[in-house]
């Protein structure tokens, strides 16, 4: 075996031999359902707290 050279056989299939228990599950912590804010502020106020927020 020269140099740079490598044994096929030790690259066979390696990129298809996946543990799928090792996988990303990405639904893993989905949730369905709804959220609502009930805020005193007025849309203008929101806007303005955000604008100095953005200046800080």
């Amino acid at each position: 075996m020269g140099f740079g050279s490598y044994d096929e056989s030790e690259q066979q299939d390696e990129d298809h031999d996946m543990d799928e228990d090792a996988a990303v599950n990405v639904h893993e912590n989905s949730h369905e359902g709804s959220i609502e804010f009930d805020s005193e502020a007025t849309n203008d106020e929101l806007v303005a707290q955000l604008q100095e927020i953005k200046e800080e």
